[in-house]
């Protein structure tokens, strides 16, 4: 007994407290990754922002990937998620809002829809968990 707590309880909260900081680090790491990929498609890729360019590509097929901030309305994030079923494209779920988002593609306001139609030299289409429906 140390400090008048049982030995067996202080490992539990120990392990419990090590496994949440490790999901949290990953969490981080692919945050990053997406944020890095999605950089250099800013870069050297061609993109539409904003829900009506977004809306447009998938109408004429000419979008790769869809990427959604968290904070996207429901009915919005399914009329988008509709369009994107029926143009056989993949779409994302960024974890940050719109404006972390905006953050990520460079640009100084809020982006709350991003359309990807040529990834230029990231492999963005290829790595994202959404973007398994665009390969296929």
């Amino acid at each position: 007994r140390i400090f008048n707590i049982n030995l067996p309880f202080l490992f539990v909260v120990l392990v419990f407290a090590t496994s949440g900081k490790m999901g949290l680090k990953k969490n981080k790491k692919s945050v990053e990754n997406i944020n890095s990929r999605l950089a250099l498609v800013m870069k050297s890729g061609k993109y539409h922002l904003g829900l009506n360019a977004t809306l447009k590509t998938l109408r004429s097929g000419k979008s790769k990937l869809v990427i959604l901030a968290s904070n996207t309305p429901p009915l919005r994030k399914s009329e988008v998620e509709y369009y994107a079923m029926l143009a056989k494209t993949g779409v994302h779920h960024y974890t940050g809002n719109n404006t972390d988002l905006g953050t990520a593609c460079g640009k100084y306001f809020r982006v709350g829809c991003l359309s990807i139609t040529d990834p230029g030299d990231s492999d963005i289409i290829r790595t994202l968990p959404g973007a398994d429906a665009a390969q296929s």
